[in-house]
């Protein structure tokens, strides 16, 4: 068979929302990127292969920024309806657009070489094209999930729940053992004009009742997305996942054929849309790295100073036994504010070369039960491709970002590529401290604050009519390379249609008639333009956007000028126009 090598600067394994935030995180930069992925579609639980939605920090303004943000502004822009492969071609389009990035799918790495302590090269089977690929790389990042490059480098990792007493973790078991939460199979289902039949397959499982159903919520409708049909937690969730798919397929036929055929449950012109082959996951292999988030961290706002992202979904635990469980599927304990997540968590104790972001990082089981959900884990990869650009730069292993006070560079490009880092603030350019700021309505001062949304009942945001204006005035000319603002996107914005009373999510779980199109927020600012004094006192554009939908944006502006301003036009819909940054370098 043909075998390739290949050689980058950074190698990401796994192709889901970590990995890809990591892949093009590190593209941006400038570094040269591979990203494996066994799968055709990039996504992760999130692709139309599995088709979980993205979950992430509950509470006010605690909605995930940075690419997570820009891929669901993105997907509102360009995918109306819903669709899955639409939603699919958004992510593929995210990595395939970078020039530094080069993308393996259908690509399962299965061996690699070592090199003392280090990962010199992994190798993977692309089947689609009946080719080994063999990737050198400086720095790798393990985002596969099932963190497979643990047991193939001898990283070590843990598997199961540990005792309350090795962490003091009220939520943990007394005495530890190998069990893990389980895995899902999803359905969907569409409602139609006119009445559907369903006819079971032989070999569903029986369920003629709702008391064989107690605990768990099966209305087909709004939000339900039926991820209680779960199995494995009980048993290997990496060996035994072909046998625990064909039980999990059962019991979804089993569940559509009662809703359907047994009981009244308003489901006579509902259809069955689709059923998910492939199990999502939710825990399996964990690393350990130089620190190990857990319980008492996460429940007091996890207070770091190597900070590089946040979670806030609530503590999230799902027993072993899954759907066989008696009594609630799950404990669940909304947290009161979000926590920090710290760079430690993100790279290996003992293999010097290896990172890992996603459900996967080194955190206790109680841990994994908040931090695993997607858009959590997106801010995880965009922080591990950011530091594999690092020790680029820098010629160090991931922990010598650590050891040689690297970290606050790596925050500093964080929340330069709007990521929140709980309790730290964006450091404001020397230009823009130095002049004046004015607008023509509203407080502009807000634009300096350095953090990029609502926080500690602070707007931290100018507010003006479109037409209005903010502007800098430098009392001399300067020259001006670069402009960074961030539009309110609505951190807090809810769905539409059977969703509008739930956070918007990334993709519906089922399918009504005449549901309404998904759009860019309202509160985005649409059309806006720079103007830059001339030498005479009028003003002259030197940048016009009349079709904006993203929250955060950037361009260079090679110029020299006394002053310059900014002027939004109009938005998607909000008869106020809100900026959280207006910096200009």
């Amino acid at each position: 068979m043909r075998e390739l090598r290949h050689i980058f600067d950074f190698c990401v394994v796994g192709g889901g929302l970590s990995g890809l935030s990591a892949a093009v995180a590190a593209a941006r930069s400038g570094i040269r990127c591979a990203l494996v992925h066994d799968r055709p579609v990039l996504g992760g639980n999130a692709s139309s292969e599995i088709r979980m939605w993205i979950c992430g920090a509950s509470g006010k303004d605690n909605r995930e920024t940075g690419i997570v943000e820009e891929i669901s502004l993105e997907n509102n822009y360009r995918n109306p309806g819903s669709n899955f492969s639409i939603w699919d071609s958004v992510l593929y389009q995210l990595a395939i657009q970078e020039e530094n990035l080069t993308l393996f799918l259908n690509c399962s790495v299965n061996s690699l070489e070592m090199q003392g302590q280090k990962i010199k090269s992994v190798r993977g089977w692309q089947g689609t094209a009946e080719t080994w690929h063999v990737i050198e790389a400086d720095v790798f990042a393990d985002c596969s999930g099932d963190s497979i490059l643990a047991p193939l480098s001898g990283a070590e990792f843990r598997m199961g729940r540990e005792a309350s007493s090795e962490f003091d973790e009220t939520l943990a078991q007394k005495v530890a053992d190998s069990k893990t939460m389980g895995m899902s199979c999803l359905i969907q289902a569409r409602e139609t004009d006119s009445p559907k039949t369903f006819i079971p397959p032989p070999w569903a499982a029986k369920i003629t009742c709702d008391s064989q159903l107690a605990m768990r919520e099966h209305d087909f409708r709004g939000v339900n997305n039926f991820w209680w049909l779960e199995l494995g937690g009980d048993r290997d969730s990496i060996h035994d996942t072909e046998e625990l798919r064909d039980e999990l397929l059962a019991l979804a036929f089993g569940v559509w054929d009662h809703i359907k055929n047994h009981g009244e449950h308003g489901a006579d012109n509902w259809e069955l849309e689709w059923v998910g082959f492939l199990p999502g996951k939710r825990e399996s292999r964990r690393y350990v790295g130089d620190h190990m988030l857990s319980e008492k961290e996460i429940l007091s706002g996890g207070k770091f100073p190597d900070v590089v992202a946040y979670g806030g979904w609530p503590i999230d635990d799902h027993f072993p036994g899954g759907f066989y469980h008696e009594g609630v599927p799950n404990r669940y304990i909304h947290l009161e504010q979000p926590y920090g997540i710290p760079y430690r968590c993100l790279y290996s104790k003992n293999i010097d070369n290896l990172m890992f972001a996603g459900r996967n990082i080194s955190t206790t089981h109680v841990g994994i039960s908040s931090t695993r959900v997607m858009a959590t884990c997106s801010l995880m990869g965009q922080a591990v491709g950011l530091a594999a650009s690092l020790c680029h730069k820098y010629n160090c292993m991931p922990r010598g970002l650590y050891e040689d006070k690297h970290v606050k560079e790596l925050q500093t490009l964080l929340m330069d590529d709007d990521c929140y880092l709980p309790g730290l603030k964006r450091e404001i350019s020397q230009l823009c401290q130095n002049a004046t700021l004015s607008a023509s309505e509203g407080n502009p001062q807000a634009l300096l604050s350095g953090i990029d949304r609502p926080r500690d009942a602070e707007s931290n945001a100018w507010v003006g009519r479109p037409g209005a204006y903010v502007q800098y005035d430098f009392g001399k000319k300067v020259k001006v390379q670069s402009v960074r603002i961030v539009f309110d996107s609505d951190l807090n914005r809810m769905g539409k249609g059977s969703c509008s009373h739930h956070i918007e999510k990334n993709i519906l779980s089922n399918f009504p008639l005449n549901e309404p199109p998904r759009t860019p927020p309202p509160s985005l600012v649409k059309e806006f333009i720079l103007e830059n004094r001339q030498a005479d006192g009028s003003w002259k554009q030197c940048h016009v956007e009349t079709n904006n939908y993203q929250r955060l944006v950037r361009f260079d502006l090679e110029l020299e000028t006394e002053a310059i301003r900014l002027i939004p036009k109009s938005t998607w819909g909000a008869q106020e126009c809100r900026i959280f940054a207006f910096e200009l370098r």
